[in-house]
């Protein structure tokens, strides 16, 4: 069965890590999923669910979190996501910060249902984590800071690697 792709304001192109059998996170990249979320006070509010990538870019564009059951929110609205420039990975421990978002905070965030990605959505979460959106009519949407890569994986891997995933290699016949 074809994995189905999930809808965004660009075309489709945004995918789950998970639906794409050709791919993996790329050497050098930690997998960051399964690791905590933890807010800019400090507070776990949920982990890492799944990396959401564009495929043709070879890039992470978003961490879908999946927020913590203390936080006692709706099972529909349990899923945020982030853009991958507006988080950061932490020295040492397997955790992710998000300066911009609290406990508190969290909960006001736009929810995140797997069937849609829309550019409306996108802007929602920029003007929610308080980023800029790009200029109208700009062809680059992901070529801000908030989805810069490098940003996010900065201090767990080198500076030479330049995609958090890759395409599997294949074994020769």
């Amino acid at each position: 069965m074809e994995p189905t792709p999930i809808p965004s304001g660009q075309q489709m192109h945004l995918r789950r890590l998970r639906d794409l059998s050709d791919f993996e996170v790329a050497d050098g990249s930690p997998d960051v999923r399964g690791w905590a979320v933890r807010g800019g006070d400090g507070k776990k509010f949920g982990d890492v669910h799944e990396l959401i990538v564009e495929e043709d870019a070879l890039k992470v564009r978003y961490l879908d979190v999946e927020l913590d059951q203390t936080l006692q929110v709706d099972k529909r609205a349990s899923h945020i996501l982030l853009p991958i420039g507006a988080a950061a990975l932490d020295e040492d421990g397997d955790n992710v910060f998000v300066p911009s978002l609290t406990v508190e905070t969290v909960l006001e965030y736009p929810p995140y249902t797997e069937i849609q990605i829309t550019r409306a959505y996108e802007e929602a979460m920029l003007r929610s984590l308080k980023l800029p959106l790009p200029e109208a009519g700009s062809t680059g949407f992901y070529e801000q800071p908030s989805y810069d890569e490098q940003r996010f994986y900065q201090n767990r891997r080198p500076a030479e690697l330049a995609n958090g995933f890759r395409r599997r290699d294949t074994p020769a016949d």
